[in-house]
């Protein structure tokens, strides 16, 4: 029998649940190599090019990033009950459908256009689709999937940042994206369609026998509200430090070169704090580990505002906000099932990440705007660490 066809998920042999994840964690790399993380190399090439603004073309990216947050609730639904291969093969070609309108805009409405599509395309596509199916497939084990699958996402701008500044080295930025928006096709089209369940099978009967939560019941309860605006606050405090930490240390007088360096190894930090999140026991109260997070968030950014130098302290003290971010990544996405359990997940969790992935999206604007609103980017910090420490007051209600 074709592994496509086992009734069970949980009856997969180790050697094909091994495969599938391996697809799903490839597809997560070009997935996010292609649909993210290339504009953010491309955008300052786009706007020379066409003589739009930076912020227009980032704010273009912006809005297709808030269409994926609620599209999100949309396939979340169809990935509960519906065809897993279906809904991600086709989350690929609305994804490169997108690039080709953004390749061919003449004008920033069409360029707006193709983001929007590209969008919905990644709601299809990204964290939230992987981890349904992930939740779906691999239940207990999900903790340790969603840590593989994210550890493979973040080497997306890794591998991407210099695949796509080379492309525009030799080509224009129209040629790129077709370039980019072919290679999303034959490559994670196929990969999605082979390596995902044609249908899922009929849940366990323990699974079955558990209270069936739908997404009208869970909002109605002040758990979840509780839950997403500590996710929101935590959210947006990591994203709106982290993401403007190039002009934080170029205002404690670090070189834009080593302020950049610091930059990267944040993002090494990510990766560090998967890691430990998968290594630590989870049989604690849920709210706990969003509370964990909370508190080093609060602890690290206020460290990032008071902590005058030297530069190697404040590259240090920036990995370890970076490892609590790339941990943070992990609990919002384990926060539906460990407190709703499995049934309904992508439903539910869709209409949860709604809101913290919008607020995500805009995270490239958030620490400039705090540090206008507040003079400098050391007085953002303060402001980012005493909204993690809103998070953290919330998340013992959750």
């Amino acid at each position: 029998m074709s592994f496509h066809a086992r009734s069970d998920a949980t009856d997969l042999a180790p050697r094909v649940r091994r495969w599938r994840l391996a697809g799903l964690s490839v597809g997560q790399v070009i997935s996010w190599g292609i649909l993210y993380y290339a504009l953010i190399v491309a955008a300052p090439v786009i706007a020379a090019d066409t003589g739009w603004s930076l912020a227009t073309v980032m704010l273009a990216f912006s809005v297709g990033l808030i269409t994926s947050a609620i599209a999100g609730v949309l396939v979340g639904r169809w990935l509960d009950e519906g065809s897993p291969r279906l809904v991600m093969a086709t989350g690929s070609g609305v994804g490169a459908l997108g690039l080709v309108i953004v390749s061919t805009a003449g004008d920033v409405p069409t360029f707006t256009i193709g983001w929007i599509v590209t969008g919905a395309g990644q709601s299809a596509v990204l964290y939230q689709a992987a981890f349904t199916v992930i939740t779906r497939r691999h239940e207990a084990d999900r903790r340790r999937a969603m840590t593989v699958v994210t550890l493979a996402g973040g080497l997306a701008s890794t591998m991407f940042a210099p695949l796509v500044a080379g492309m525009l080295s030799v080509l224009d930025w129209r040629a790129t994206m077709l370039a980019l928006a072919l290679a999303l096709v034959v490559t994670t089209t196929p990969l999605h369609w082979w390596s995902l369940e044609r249908m899922w099978p009929p849940r366990p009967a323990r699974v079955a026998e558990e209270p069936h939560h739908t997404v009208s019941t869970v909002l109605r309860t002040r758990r979840f509200w509780a839950l997403e605006l500590s996710m929101i606050a935590v959210a947006a405090s990591l994203y709106s430090v982290t993401l403007a930490i190039i002009p934080l240390y170029t205002e404690r007088g670090m070189s834009f070169q080593l302020a950049a360096w610091g930059l990267g190894l944040l993002g090494a930090g990510q990766v560090l704090g998967r890691l430990v999140f998968v290594v630590l026991p989870h049989a604690a109260s849920p709210w706990r580990p969003l509370a964990a997070t909370a508190a080093l968030a609060a602890l690290t950014l206020g460290l990032l505002a008071l902590v005058p130098g030297p530069p190697w302290l404040l590259i240090a003290i920036g990995v370890a906000a970076g490892a609590v971010r790339g941990a943070q990544t992990l609990v919002q996405g384990a926060a539906v099932v460990d407190r709703w359990g499995a049934r309904s997940y992508g439903a539910i969790n869709g209409a949860f990440a709604a809101p913290v992935t919008a607020v995500t999206a805009i995270g490239p604007a958030l620490g400039p705007v705090l540090a206008l609103g507040t003079g400098s980017y050391a007085a953002m910090g303060l402001v980012a660490a005493a909204l993690a420490v809103v998070g953290l007051a919330l998340a013992r209600f959750t």
